[in-house]
């Protein structure tokens, strides 16, 4: 891990919330933690307990229902669903208070006047939270403004600099020029959160079978700006060469390839972008031991090479533990433990990470005979009913989900 403590990413209060009737389901539940720039960050748990609805989020294909994400220090996504919800729910409250009030036996103008004082208190709700939709929106696009500008500027710096070592040289600014335009045109459509790309679990899922893998590889390139396709042409080459594939594999269709080079494929349509982090959702999950060794050992030389900082999703805790310098545990929506690698193998102190950790097989059959498996049942091991848990920091670095009596408790136990 790159020595340094600058938050790359920060997620705060994050909770995605999903509709199920007329009730929510809360897929992730006020989440919050940090990925410093350079790091490996490891995201374990049960299928279902939010991890990949985290990912997701963080990259904006949800609308986040409250919460806010920040990159770089600039905010990049802010939750407005509850916004629009507190919306939905005071029009509603409105109709039962006016159909009560026009239900109660009052004159025509006691009652016109209760219907106007209900009016006016819904406007003012919808006002204010229209106005915080806005402004999160308004944030956001002030974000990508500046972000483009820069790099507008960036590029012109660059450009005047590489004119003067042209030293008049006609064929050379030709050439320049000719390049310039073209990642000027990209530099102008560029957006903050290209920085943060995703491999997906599925990689035969989230690949189109109808485009070869150069239009794969390259989609995310021509959205972007880019329309020169002999530099997108050679891009490709040249990450398909990086992710150990060679060239004559573009013009290939996905199913053409096994399961573990699809995964490459994957890894290099997040490349290309040079992104400076990755979210990685559970890369190996559906590859054979193998396979899984070659994928970490392709991502690590990523990280090395290109200075990458990845958020790995996975379950299994000993490729999290071998991959990641700090790891975070959720449980249905929550996050309950955070700590560095080893910090959190050697002194696990939530019951549910204890249980993770018991459940992982080693290979020494006479152990594995006498593994006994730690259960973990919420409802035995807490008792929330009068001191509520909040997300706490039992030692520096190790933060654990728990109330005042299991804080105390988790202090003795490390003494």
């Amino acid at each position: 891990m790159e020595n340094n403590n600058e938050v790359l990413l920060k997620v705060d209060h994050l909770c995605q919330y999903f509709r199920m009737g007329h009730k929510d389901l809360k897929a992730v539940d006020d989440v919050s933690f940090e990925i410093k720039k350079g790091e490996a960050f490891g995201l374990v748990g049960e299928s279902g307990c939010g991890k990949t609805t985290t990912g997701r989020s963080i990259i904006k294909l949800y609308d986040i229902t409250s919460g806010t994400i920040y990159f770089k220090g600039q905010k990049i996504s802010a939750g407005t669903r509850s916004y629009k919800d507190a919306i939905s729910k005071a029009r509603s409250e409105a109709k039962k208070k006016i159909k009560a009030l026009r239900a109660e036996k009052k004159d025509n103008s006691e009652i016109s006047a209760g219907i106007e004082k209900i009016n006016n208190e819904l406007r003012a709700v919808v006002a204010d939270n229209r106005l915080k939709i806005r402004n999160a929106k308004v944030d956001c696009k002030e974000v990508d403004r500046q972000y483009s500008k820069s790099r507008v500027e960036a590029l012109h710096a660059e450009y005047n600099e590489k004119l003067r070592t042209a030293n008049g040289n006609h064929a050379a600014i030709k050439a320049l020029d000719k390049e310039y335009k073209q990642k000027y045109r990209v530099a102008k459509q560029s957006k903050l959160i290209t920085e943060i790309q995703m491999i997906f679990q599925d990689p035969i899922a989230s690949l189109d079978p109808r485009m070869t893998v150069r239009d794969i590889i390259a989609e995310g390139l021509v959205i972007n700006g880019m329309t020169d396709n002999d530099l997108i042409n050679q891009k490709v080459y040249d990450i398909l060469e990086t992710v150990g594939l060679v060239r004559e594999h573009a013009d290939r269709y996905p199913h053409e390839f096994s399961g573990g080079q699809r995964q490459r494929i994957g890894i290099a349509r997040a490349v290309v972008m040079q992104p400076e982090m990755i979210i990685a959702d559970e890369p190996i999950s559906a590859l054979d031991v193998s396979i899984q060794a070659q994928v970490i050992n392709l991502l690590n030389d990523l990280r090395q090479s290109m200075g990458l900082t990845i958020m790995f999703i996975a379950h299994d805790l000993s490729v999290v533990k071998y991959f990641s310098d700090r790891i975070g545990v959720m449980y249905f929506g929550k996050l309950v433990e955070i700590a560095d690698s080893d910090e959190l193998f050697n002194h696990p102190l939530h019951p549910y990470t204890r249980s993770l950790l018991s459940a992982i097989p080693l290979p020494d059959p006479v152990y594995e005979r006498q593994r006994t498996r730690i259960t973990y049942n919420p409802l035995a091991e807490h008792d929330y009913s009068v001191d509520q848990p909040s997300f706490r920091e039992i030692t520096p670095g190790h933060f654990v989900y728990c109330n005042d009596a299991e804080e105390k408790k988790y202090r003795e136990s490390i003494k």
